[in-house]
């Protein structure tokens, strides 16, 4: 009995972490310890269920685990709220301000910071990376840098990953900090690594994709764009897809980063999602595009504005929080028709990515935290 219900739960999760797509996936990681949440579906009615009110909220994604979500302030701030409730678990203050999205797991939660400007003729560390108590939010371990990390941090088969504002790409033991490799590439970074088939890609500011072995840090291979690459990579079986300010959406070899095909669109992009074997392109020209795996268009619809943040993926539809706009949109993915509206009561200007906790689909505005939620039988 034991062990079908174990394997029930297992069945449950692979259903969850193929339901719901942040950041890359990489952005939350869950324990073999944690329950699975419930999964929401995006389509049905949903009213916001709690809030949390503060005018501090960055453009940084929030982090989660199965229960909490770990909100990044101003001024270095983290809050543990319950994904659930909105009830407040703890309240961390690193100082400095917050340099890159957090990410989570059923232990810790894992923050960067920077702790000042660099100064002419002056060596001193600006960037900080902690690890936090998932309980209380007490400091774990830490590690200084000479200049902070930026984009998004990644959790990956017990490692971390990350990049900085000096061209340096990281990977970190998640439970002691230790550095275990680290790539000076020398130009910017400003991205969220993603891990996939024991390869670390992660796009730069000076307009290249890299791909990194995993184990040792070794540059495999990099493809050059003409405009920045901020956005993570979506993977495929023998490719992987991410957009440009250039305007294109690639598709490169997985192995060998070769060009398969690409297309360009109106704007710079930076939200790609794999949808079976299709992809989901989100750009800043206002318009979400569905392509085949072989780059045909399949569709194209507008958006009442710009698209910088990934979309959170349901089992048929995909949520995203359109700059200007007033509320998230909900397409369906077979078409994309508009299948629902949350609307947040104020103008989007937060790039933060949707997430989901528990029961709760949470978005990240000017002015806090909006949970929505299906509305409470009567």
């Amino acid at each position: 009995m034991k062990h079908k219900q174990v394997l029930i739960r297992s069945a449950i999760a692979l259903l969850l972490s193929q339901a719901v797509f942040v950041a890359g996936q990489s952005s939350v990681a869950v324990g073999d310890q944690t329950k699975p949440s419930k999964e929401v579906s995006l389509s049905e009615p949903l009213t916001i269920g709690w809030r949390y009110d503060t005018p501090a909220t960055l453009n940084l994604t929030p982090a989660s685990d199965d229960e909490r979500v770990y909100l990044p302030l101003a001024e270095g701030v983290v809050v543990s709220l319950q994904g659930a409730t909105g009830q407040l678990n703890w309240r961390a203050e690193m100082g400095g301000e917050l340099s890159a999205s957090p990410v989570a797991d059923n232990q810790m939660v894992y923050v960067a910071s920077e702790t000042g400007k660099p100064e002419a003729g002056v060596r001193r560390a600006t960037g900080a990376l902690r690890a936090l108590g998932r309980e209380a939010g007490v400091t774990q371990w830490m590690r200084t840098f000479e200049m902070p990390l930026r984009g998004a941090l990644t959790l990956a088969n017990g490692k971390l990953f990350a990049a900085s504002s000096n061209g340096r790409v990281y990977s970190f033991d998640s439970k002691t900090g230790a550095v275990r490799w680290f790539y000076n590439y020398g130009k910017p970074f400003n991205a969220q690594p993603v891990v996939s088939d024991s390869r670390v890609y992660i796009g730069s500011e000076d307009g290249n994709l890299l791909a990194f072995d995993e184990a040792n840090g070794k540059l495999l291979w990099f493809y050059k764009t003409r405009g920045a690459v901020r956005g993570p990579v979506a993977n495929g079986d023998d490719q992987v897809y991410f957009g440009s300010d250039d305007g294109h959406v690639y598709a490169v070899g997985a192995s060998n980063g070769k060009l398969k095909w690409r297309s360009r669109l109106g704007a710079g992009v930076q939200a790609v999602a794999k949808v079976g074997n299709d992809l989901l392109v989100a750009s800043l020209d206002n318009f979400v595009y569905k392509f085949s795996s072989a780059g045909t268009r399949l569709w194209k619809r507008q958006m009442p504005g710009r698209i910088s943040s990934q979309p959170l993926m349901g089992r048929s539809e995909a949520l995203f929080t359109p700059l200007s706009g007033s509320a998230g949109v909900v397409l369906e993915l077979r078409d994309g028709k508009q299948v629902n509206t949350l609307p947040v009561g104020e103008e989007i200007s937060n790039s933060a990515s949707p997430i989901a906790v528990a029961d709760a689909v949470l978005l990240t505005t000017e002015s806090g935290l909006l949970a929505f939620m299906r509305p409470k039988r009567q």
